[in-house]
């Protein structure tokens, strides 16, 4: 009985497996014409298919190399002869019992002639994608060539902007994780591999940190500096500290020249006594 039940839920599975198309692989993405990515983990038996198109082209073709494969890699350098400037777009789609997932696009990690390359600068208020406007494709096409950046915070839908040269994004938020992808246009037509994702975390504002720093430096000086010298001044130069701060006196010139006033005599406090005039005093009076 018990085996009957596992019989039937297997089959049940089977027949469920079979009516679902396998979930796409992940990270698709080559590095020295290797061709790599993530299998979905699910169960059954899945193969995997690489794709490639050609420049300025919308027609995929199979890689031979490359066909109902059940590994999670495949070396793609024969398609390199498909083009000029090897400007070919890769994708790897996975198959299980005649249905196939949504295929997933790869990207270049390293670059190459056909992939831009590019370095971001983030700072407070600003992203800066550093773009090359000098390659191999811009000599070739001149004006015809671009760059279409790909950027947005970690997690959410990208927006785009086209540039021939450095791309400058402004007022990102601060403390957010961006992310940033560039690929090669031709007029509006996508052209070669886009660049694998790089991501930048916007740095916040230093404006406390940097009052902080300069109330510390100020504090340093005036300790190391300041201090030392007015100890010097105080122990060593008390005369001159002294006469600094003497107030200010002028004596005029012709003070001593002028005479005493009645205002300048001192008043007396006792009460007025009463004289007589002597007009002489003779010797014997005086012996008296």
């Amino acid at each position: 009985m018990l085996f009957s039940v596992l019989c039937t839920l297997i089959a049940v599975h089977g027949n469920v497996l079979s009516e679902v198309p396998p979930a796409p692989p992940q990270n698709a993405h080559v590095d020295n014409w290797l061709l790599t990515w993530h299998p979905a983990t699910e169960a059954g038996v899945v193969n995997y298919t690489v794709e490639y198109s050609g420049f300025l082209s919308d027609v995929w073709t199979e890689v031979p190399a490359c066909v109902h494969i059940p590994l999670n890699s495949c070396n793609v350098i024969s398609t390199k002869a498909e083009d000029k400037f090897s400007c070919v777009k890769l994708r790897v789609q996975a198959e299980r019992r005649g249905l196939t997932s949504t295929p997933v696009k790869a990207c270049s990690r390293n670059g190459d002639s056909c992939t831009p390359d590019f370095n971001l600068t983030a700072v407070p208020g600003f992203l800066i994608v550093n773009l090359r406007r000098d390659h191999i494709l811009a000599r070739e096409h001149a004006a015809y060539i671009k760059h279409r950046v790909y950027y947005g915070k970690e997690g959410e839908p990208r927006q785009y902007e086209d540039s021939v040269a450095s791309l400058t994004i402004h007022k990102p938020q601060e403390g957010q994780r961006y992310c940033v992808e560039v690929q090669y246009m031709y007029e509006d037509t996508p052209i070669g591999l886009a660049t694998c994702t790089r991501c930048e975390v916007i740095p916040k504002s230093s404006t406390d940190s940097k009052q902080s720093e300069i109330i510390v430096a100020v504090v340093f000086v005036v300790l190391l500096v300041v201090m030392p010298v007015l100890a010097y001044v105080l122990i060593f130069q008390r005369g001159i500290v002294k006469q600094w701060l003497r107030p200010p006196y002028h004596i005029p010139e012709d003070f001593f020249l002028e005479p005493f006033s009645k205002n300048h005599l001192p008043i007396s406090s006792h009460t007025e006594e009463h004289c007589h005039v002597i007009s002489s005093i003779s010797r014997e009076e005086l012996s008296e």
